[in-house]
Parts: structure tokens; sequence; C-alpha cells
């Protein structure tokens, strides 16, 4: 029974872990995208104009 015991954690875990892909790779695309690929492009779009507008160049 030793064996059991052993071999239980990580089959648990294999199990959450293709879980957990199986998730990641149902969400991506989809009806969500074209919104979080909107805010990635607002954030990185006032990281920009942030760093264009900084009185200081970094160097």
């Amino acid at each position: 029974m030793d064996y059991v015991s052993a071999l239980l954690p990580p089959a648990v875990m294999a199990v959450f872990f293709i879980g957990l892909i199986r998730v990641i790779v149902k969400t991506q695309g989809g009806a969500n995208k074209a919104k979080e690929d909107a805010v990635v492009d607002a954030a990185l779009a006032r990281a920009q104009s942030t760093r264009q507008a900084s009185p200081h160049p970094e160097a």
C-alpha cells in the first residue's frame, strides 16, 4: 500500500495541471479576445506616452 500513497500526490497534481491547461486553452480567443487586446493596447500606449513625457531621459 506504500506505492499507492507514493503515487497519489503526483497523480492528483497531474489531474489539476491538465485541468488548468484545458481552461487556459479554452479561454484563448473567443468573444473576450478583442476586449483583452484593447486593454493591453491601452496599457502599452499609456506606458509609451509616460515614457515620452518624462523630463529625464534614461541613458
